[in-house]
């Protein structure tokens, strides 16, 4: 999704600094969802590990659903490196975030067996479309241009804001031009680079230098690029940027800029759809849907209702 209206500087830094270190060096949580997600100023890196997926029971209406001889899916995600997002715990082997748990809780309730594979976030959409993989989760934002390749199951409401450091003079950014002159650290392959490609015209359009937009593979790299200055601020996902800030001194959220429904990724077409929103309806009826956004602090994200590939969010 990627709109190449200037050049723009791809930045891959081959090395762990102190925030990589922090966000992807992790210890096991406390067992105290508010106190895990929380963490401290001063670097805590305790990670959630509350479990709010084993009771999950099958849901026979979703199980009906499903195509026939579905017997198990094989899920890409992105390991980020950020909760609430994907990241390891301090095994460096097993994979924990949000999108985890609502896809296990998912593969549960429809009584079938979920193989996962981690695969770049670029790398997982057009993956979708070849089979290699039946089902994306990796915060994938539901908009207009995706919609016309992919199909969506809709389970939590996230979308795109923007964190600096303290000491950066910045304060809430309503407006694109807002950012012109500055260097602007975001994922490769997102929405928020699509966004920042997409508006920098906004600053030479009023005379004013262009923003820079650098991005980034690896989110330690991200967050390791604003803490030394190399980039003056960030733009990520909202439930990202909340948790990042709270385990980082001297960084502060700035605010939401742009609120986007969030969900699996499909294959377009894909049968698999109306069987995973059953799923995530019933979670969201007995209760399990709240206890996985409990887990992660992430209540201001719960929708109501999970729906199929809807329209794009406008603000």
């Amino acid at each position: 999704m990627r709109t190449p209206t200037r050049a723009r500087k791809r930045l891959f830094t081959p090395f762990a600094l102190i925030a990589s270190a922090a966000l992807l060096l992790t210890a096991c949580g406390s067992g105290d969802p508010a106190a895990d997600v929380a963490g401290a100023a001063g670097g805590s890196d305790a990670i959630p590990t509350t479990d709010v997926v084993s009771g999950v029971e099958e849901n026979p209406a979703a199980v009906k659903l499903l195509p026939p001889g579905t017997d198990g899916l094989t899920l890409a995600v992105s390991v980020g490196g950020t909760p609430p997002g994907t990241t390891y715990l301090s095994d460096g082997r097993t994979l924990t975030g949000q999108d985890v748990d609502f896809a296990n809780a998912v593969a549960k309730a429809l009584g079938i067996g979920l193989t996962t594979e981690q695969a770049s976030f670029e790398a997982i959409l057009p993956a979708l479309d070849s089979g290699k993989y039946d089902v994306g989760a990796a915060n994938f934002g539901v908009t207009e241009e995706r919609r016309k390749t992919i199909d969506f199951v809709t389970y939590i409401n996230d979308g795109q804001g923007f964190a600096a450091r303290e000491d950066s003079g910045l304060s809430k950014v309503t407006d694109l031009a807002q950012l012109c002159g500055l260097k602007v650290a975001t994922g490769a392959g997102t929405t928020f680079e699509a966004t920042l490609e997409e508006n920098g015209h906004l600053c030479t359009d009023a005379g004013k230098k262009a923003y820079e937009v650098q991005t980034y593979s690896e989110q330690g790299a991200l967050w390791s690029s604003l803490q030394q200055g190399r980039s003056d601020v960030v733009m990520s996902t909202i439930n990202g940027l909340r948790y990042a800030v709270a385990q980082q001194e001297g960084l502060t959220f700035l605010n939401e800029f742009h609120r986007l429904d969030v969900g699996f990724a499909l294959k377009k077409g894909s049968k698999l759809a109306p069987a995973l929103q059953a799923a995530v309806n019933g979670l969201i009826a007995d209760g399990t849907y709240a206890s996985i956004l409990k887990k992660w602090g992430t209540t201001e994200s719960a929708i109501a209702r999970s729906e199929i590939s809807p329209p794009e969010l406008k603000d």
